[in-house]
């Protein structure tokens, strides 16, 4: 009696493992990342070893801009297993968004070499390249040192070859750095804040017990700081080029600043005012917040209403996003009619600018406001205007499943079938056995309607055989309801 108690007990854990992880990934996917993040933590108390709970909760961290906690989560879904790709993925985005794109570049590459028909892992590879380009100026020009245990990656001339965090410069390009030297009052006007960091790094090279010592990974701490230096040194030479500051102009920019009066100007750091702000407004809403973001959102617009095209150049893209933050709080509010008009404003600028992202962004939201408001044609119309510029499998997979369902509302059934077919395809690409599940039931939902019963069961059975897989009670049994009562349509 005992033992069955204890089988009931392990089964009952079981299911209420599935829902938690099944909550966490519905509410990471609307945005919800706190609450998403709350599901995947009293998951991980049931099976505290569980990979994919860890990459469904990094993904939320990096969201709400906790890059440490996502880095952790990552490593530690890799932790039994080194391949796994998922984890491997998110450890590079954990990475990217922390600032380190040459550890970022090298988990793209291993991920690709693992599972080259993932496209992420191009796109991650391209993303990456063109940040550490923007960094230190073209790659052709910068000779690279490939150390640490790069023996996943294959040996290619003709390609652009891997680039640790770790840069050293070849002696041709030190040369051209010393051809154009510069006082130290130059190079902490071209470096700011990052001064600072410069002189921290030079005092801790004078440490002689310190640079003995060895970093986890077993780099040489001495060659770290080194790197650190040269890079800091590169970004100097860049800007030095890029923005030259003669005598003459700093007396002017501060004679301008003593004698020009207090006005509404873009913060000294635009950039970084910006990206904190947008980072604030998008954790307020994930909190569940949307009064708290839609207020700061709406405080930042009138400030960026009041720079010049010249304090920021790429003012339209940033009120686009403004625009999207506050359409998204408004939503989450209920208020459609204003959300819809932020989200349209947001579309509107995007074009104007030629920004795919933001179009895409901008058509997914339009897309969300018609769809909760069981405006489903309007939605199918602005949804398939965004396939095109889909680039992330997960979000094609999730596109086409939403195309399918507004069609199936509408009882366009041939049309919610098709779609379903390329939500499935796109989730057998990436390998995602959630998606498959919800792509198939889609499919079967629809061929049912059309009276294509022997299809119907076959697709009923697939999504069976995948939510067991994940262990989804819910699914399994809402899944054997509906392919029991599917067999009995069929010829006896």
């Amino acid at each position: 009696m005992s033992d069955f108690n204890g089988e009931d007990e392990g089964q009952k854990q079981k299911g209420v493992f599935s829902t938690l992880v099944a909550n966490g990934d519905w509410l990471c996917l609307k945005g919800e990342y706190k609450k998403a993040i709350e599901s995947y933590t009293m998951a991980l108390t049931l099976k505290p070893d569980d990979k994919t709970c860890f990459v469904g909760r990094s993904k939320c961290y990096l969201k709400i801009g906790q890059s440490d906690s996502a880095l952790k989560d990552a490593e530690a879904s890799l932790k039994e297993d080194k391949t796994f790709f998922e984890g491997l993925y998110q450890k590079a985005e954990a990475l990217y968004y922390m600032g380190e794109f040459e550890f970022a570049l090298m988990f793209y590459h291993r991920g690709q070499k693992l599972r080259p028909q993932v496209q992420e892992f191009r796109l991650g590879i391209q993303k990456a390249q063109e940040a550490i380009e923007n960094s230190v100026g073209c790659p052709s020009s910068v000779k690279l040192e490939i150390k640490g245990d790069l023996s996943f990656l294959e040996k290619d001339e003709e390609r652009v070859q891997p680039i640790t965090a770790i840069q050293n410069l070849t002696r041709e390009k030190k040369q051209q750095m010393k051809q154009t030297p510069k006082n130290e009052k130059t190079t902490k006007q071209l470096l700011g804040t990052f001064y600072s960091d410069k002189q921290c790094l030079e005092n801790l090279l004078k440490d002689e017990t310190l640079v003995k010592g060895k970093t986890k990974g077993g780099e040489q701490l001495q060659d770290v700081i080194q790197g650190c230096l040269t890079y800091i040194d590169s970004c100097t030479e860049f800007w030095s080029q890029e923005k030259p500051i003669c005598p003459g102009e700093r007396e002017r920019k501060s004679m301008h600043q003593k004698c020009s009066k207090p006005r509404h100007t873009a913060p000294i750091e635009p950039a970084q005012f910006l990206l904190k702000s947008l980072d604030d407004i998008a954790a307020e809403l994930s909190l569940g917040n949307a009064e708290g973001s839609l207020k700061k959102a709406e405080e930042v617009m009138k400030i960026v209403q009041g720079w010049s095209e010249k304090e920021v150049p790429n003012k339209k893209e940033v009120l686009g996003s403004l625009h999207s933050c506050i359409g998204n709080a408004l939503f989450d509010l209920g208020d459609m009619d204003k959300a819809l008009e932020h989200h349209q404003r947001d579309l509107e600028l995007a074009e104007q600018c030629k920004l795919p992202d933001a179009m895409s962004r901008a058509l997914d939201n339009i897309g969300q406001v018609y769809a909760r408001t069981s405006q489903f044609s309007q939605a199918i119309e602005f949804w398939e205007r965004k396939i095109p510029l889909v680039c992330s499998g997960l979000e094609r997979t999730w596109l086409f499943h939403e195309i399918g369902w507004c069609y199936l509302e509408l009882r366009r059934h041939e049309e919610a079938r098709d779609y379903g077919t390329r939500s499935a395809a796109a989730a057998d690409e990436i390998a995602d056995e959630k998606w498959q599940i919800n792509a198939n039931v889609l499919v079967a939902q629809s061929e049912l309607k059309l009276g294509n019963f022997k299809s119907c069961v076959s697709h009923f059975e697939k999504a069976l055989i995948k939510a067991k897989l994940q262990e989804d009670e819910s699914a399994m049994n809402a899944i054997q309801k509906a392919l029991d009562e599917a067999k009995q349509h069929l010829p006896q």
